[in-house]
């Protein structure tokens, strides 16, 4: 069958009507932009993608980009989209905005973009840049407004939410034509001190502060000297623009307790947001942080040069390099990586080492950090399966000195947090920062259970599988006892589903089973299946040999079944 350009504009409109219909009979329009005054309206930009008899309009990018077939798609070219159609389109979409522009549904910029297949491939564009005069006044005022109170002369935390608004403002080239490096730096700095009492809420504060920073990288500032590939699935590519060059005046070193005015440049925003990812984000979002980094470096930046040679400039010389007699470290926070040369075998050397790396985490050294050691000593956990790395010996061979064990316990509950894993693990071999302390401390003896608990209490069990390594060595040494019975079933109940334990000799005895039922008590029925499947397997088994068995022991594993839910 075949389209014509009339019908196909008729079901584009169709849609478009479709769309601001369905807002409207919304509610929640007020509701929504009272919670800040940084907030003007609540859709920023629609886009259209035409697919001849499934055409959507949205709010958010479906990618909905499959394969056309011959008869139905690549019809219409280049002219006719930008002549006849995107006029159409355009009028019938201001009209939209002329009805509801003035209310919290629509921001004060709008965008309408649309995708089109012609003949000459998939095209996109952006239709119509609508942007509210009166809006943006208004929200300008609100924006200094909040800086000069909330922010800069502020003495208490502020709102996630206010960050989330303020940030993406403070980089919005329609608001801020001439972006004011050195004050936007302040200000994000300005935010993390108001917000240091509350470590929940910063983090999300600065997880707004690196998606906006992230945002501005990748589509405002790289743009001007890069051709980017993007991708859904891969991480952006970016390949320099014949001729490019970096006009800027050299700073000095990012500092967040240096004067903010020597940082002026727009690179220096890029370096910023590269600084923050590596701190504070996830180990697997590093490479963007770096990436950000080396783009620098392309552009000829020396303090990019310098701060992938020295660190970020965020810690003082005193406190990442400490070098005498008996040991030398040094502490680059962009590759999160700590040397270590230790030159006199001793406790001395390695309690000076620990007490380098508890300062630097202390300050914010990113967690998802690895150990280059130069050492003469080759010790390793007894746990087979974990990784022979240089992190793993150290940690090993400070467990040697007794008396450095409380200093490694100090260690271990600073570095331990969810989603932080040592950088030279992956795969199997994947483990927690804190893990080679946890481990060692635990099996050395009874004092060290409660570290364990909190270790467990951190695991992501679905991307770290050596704490099934720990608790079969865990449980050979201490068996089931009044004292190892509870952290015995703690730790299962984050073991994965490949651990095998065999069943435990000890358990053929009543007194011991006893000890290991009474632990289930308070636990999910999920929670007590998940424990027993490493001992017994399927709890089918476990009810055959409950059918077998009789008196006491009989008595038991039924009860032990009862709290599985069976």
């Amino acid at each position: 069958m075949t389209i014509t350009i009339s019908e196909a504009i008729e079901e584009m409109v169709a849609e478009i009507h479709i769309w601001f219909d369905e807002q409207a009979k919304r509610t929640d329009l007020d509701s929504i932009v009272q919670r800040t005054t940084l907030q003007m309206g609540i859709f920023n930009d629609i886009l259209l993608d035409y697919r001849p008899g499934r055409t959507t309009v949205d709010s958010a990018d479906l990618d909905l980009d499959d394969s056309f077939t011959s008869k139905n798609a690549g019809f219409l070219t280049l002219e006719e989209v930008r002549t006849v159609i995107q006029p159409q389109l355009v009028e019938v979409v201001k009209g939209k905005l002329e009805q509801w522009a003035h209310t919290p549904l629509i921001d004060y910029h709008f965008t309408f973009r649309a995708k089109f297949p012609t003949t000459e491939g998939k095209l996109h564009l952006t239709l119509l840049d609508y942007v509210h005069e009166e809006k943006r006044q208004q929200l300008l005022e609100r924006v200094h407004s909040y800086v000069d109170e909330k922010v800069e002369n502020g003495t208490y935390p502020t709102k996630p939410l206010e960050s989330f608004f303020l940030t993406r403002h403070l980089l919005d080239v329609n608001l801020f034509p001439e972006l004011d490096v050195a004050r936007t730096i302040a200000i994000f700095n300005r935010i993390q001190e108001l917000n240091k009492s509350r470590p929940e809420a910063l983090a999300e504060h600065r997880r707004n502060l690196i998606h906006a920073l992230t945002d501005w990288a990748e589509n405002q500032f790289l743009p001007q000297y890069y051709d980017i590939q993007t991708s859904t699935y891969r991480a952006n590519e970016y390949t320099l623009k014949p001729g490019a060059v970096l006009e800027q005046r050299e700073t000095q070193h990012l500092d967040e307790n240096e004067n903010q005015e020597q940082l002026a440049q727009p690179i220096d925003l890029l370096l910023y947001g590269a600084v923050m990812i590596l701190r504070y984000e996830p180990s697997y979002s590093k490479p963007r942080g770096l990436n950000f980094m080396e783009l620098a470096v392309q552009l000829g930046s020396k303090r990019a040069v310098r701060m992938m040679d020295e660190g970020s400039g965020t810690f003082a010389k005193e406190e990442i390099i400490v070098k005498n007699k008996q040991v030398e470290c040094k502490a680059n926070d962009v590759y999160s990586l700590i040397t270590i040369h230790i030159r006199q075998e001793e406790a001395s050397a390695y309690e000076q080492a620990l007490t380098f790396i508890i300062h630097l985490l202390e300050r914010g050294f990113p967690k998802h950090y690895k150990i280059k050691l130069k050492s003469s000593d080759k010790q390793y956990l007894p746990i087979k399966g974990l990784a022979k790395s240089d992190t793993h010996r150290f940690f090993a061979n400070a467990l040697q000195y007794a008396e450095l064990h409380s200093l490694l316990e100090q260690y271990a509950r600073k570095a331990i947090e969810q989603f932080e894993f040592y950088a030279d693990t992956e795969g199997e071999k994947n483990c927690m920062t804190g893990s080679y302390a946890t481990f060692g401390l635990g099996l050395t003896d009874e004092q060290y259970f409660p570290l364990v608990v909190h270790y467990m209490n951190h695991v992501d069990d679905e991307h770290q599988l050596v704490q099934d390594k720990f608790i079969t060595v865990f449980a050979e040494k201490y068996g089931v006892t009044t004292h190892s019975a509870p952290i015995l079933v703690h730790c299962l109940r984050r073991a994965t589903d490949s651990l095998k334990l065999k069943t435990l000799p000890e358990l053929e005895s009543e007194d011991k089973l006893a000890l290991l039922a009474q632990q289930m008590n308070g636990l999910q029925p999920y929670e007590v299946e998940h424990v027993l499947y490493p001992i017994w397997g399927k709890v089918e088994k476990l009810a055959t040999l409950a059918r077998k068995a009789d008196g006491r022991r009989k008595e038991l594993l039924l009860e032990l079944l009862q709290a599985a839910g069976k």
